[in-house]
């Protein structure tokens, strides 16, 4: 049977981006589980190649080969969006043009997505600040493909072997998190963690969510009731509609290995209240995926590392896993 077709977007070309969609084409264990097709611009991939000795991409189709042997690809290839000037930027240097760029090849991969040309849809990483200035306002992924896709509710969700954590709230100010909780949304996201866990666990998954303040609010003693006002009334809720779902609990007792043993995955309130977890046990291998959508989507989890951009350095790993996480999914 033949591996699901991947759209990877090649991510901000300034950041590590390129090179790691150039070990993802190259490394021959990904044939095993998916056929991923990196959409970015050829020009831009063939110099990161020179530059870091990476073998450049065999195949190179352009929108016109796409749409005449899409059906026939039988293996790894890049979808050329040409458009950028590659030969008037400085990896490591994020900018307007580079925001841009990066924007137009997740914008053609969601349009593939939901005409059903791709199976789903695995981002490369790309920069909040160039995104800001090419005029595009979205603060990030998760908010692009849900906005772009139409979907009524959607969260960010982080998968790893170690750890798994949904999100509440995601790119916002500290100080506007408690504004953001509700009983609605809180119930949302652990609803569509339940759905996405139980498709891959092959089972009922096991659920805790996270209180807002220091030891879950220590029964009324820190923060505004939070935990007593939004956070316990979504969790009867979910139980009330079957789903197994333990808390709130204190955020700093939540990821001790026992509970970690014990469940399938934390719904955060905030952030870093899962991020800071998850980097540190699983920095190389997490994936982000965005959870409620009508395609599916996942990406690496970690920035642009324009610091080490080009140079040869950067790991794959993350992009290999979210590449193996989206053929899942899709299937």
């Amino acid at each position: 049977m033949k591996p699901p077709l991947i759209a990877v977007t090649m991510g901000d070309p300034a950041g590590v981006g390129p090179e790691i969609c150039l070990r993802l084409l190259a490394d021959a264990r990904v044939a095993g589980f998916a056929l991923p097709v990196v959409f970015g611009d050829s020009s831009v991939l063939t110099q990161c190649a020179e530059r870091t000795g990476l073998p450049a991409p065999a195949t190179v189709l352009s929108a016109q080969d796409w749409a005449e042997s899409r059906d026939r690809l039988d293996g790894p290839a890049v979808l050329d969006l040409p458009g950028f000037d590659a030969t008037g930027f400085e990896p490591g240097r994020v900018g307007a043009a580079t925001g841009a760029a990066a924007y137009r090849y997740i914008d053609a991969a969601i349009g593939h997505a939901l005409a059903g040309s791709v199976a789903a849809v695995a981002t490369g990483p790309i920069h909040k600040e160039a995104l800001r200035a090419a005029g595009i306002l979205h603060p990030g992924h998760t908010e692009i493909f849900a906005e772009r896709t139409g979907a009524e509710r959607a969260c960010m969700f982080q998968y790893s072997e170690e750890v798994r954590a949904s999100f509440v709230t995601v790119h916002v100010g500290y100080h506007e998190v408690p504004g953001l909780l509700t009983r609605e949304r809180i119930l949302d996201v652990v609803e569509l963690t339940a759905e996405a866990m139980a498709k891959l666990r092959g089972r009922a998954p096991r659920l805790a969510v996270l209180g807002l303040n220091p030891h879950a609010g220590e029964n009324g003693l820190f923060g505004n009731l939070e935990e007593e006002r939004i956070i316990l009334p979504a969790i009867e809720a979910a139980r009330i509609a079957g789903l197994s779902v333990e808390g709130p609990l204190p955020p700093d007792t939540a990821f001790l290995p026992e509970k970690r043993r014990s469940i399938d995955a934390f719904v955060c309130m905030y952030h870093d209240q899962g991020h800071i977890p998850l980097k540190a046990l699983a920095f190389d291998t997490a994936v982000n995926t965005t959870l409620g959508l009508p395609i599916v989507r996942t990406s690496v989890d970690h920035g642009t590392a324009c610091d080490i951009a080009w140079q040869g350095k950067a790991k794959a790993s993350s992009l290999f896993e979210a590449v193996r996480l989206a053929a899942r999914l899709a299937g």
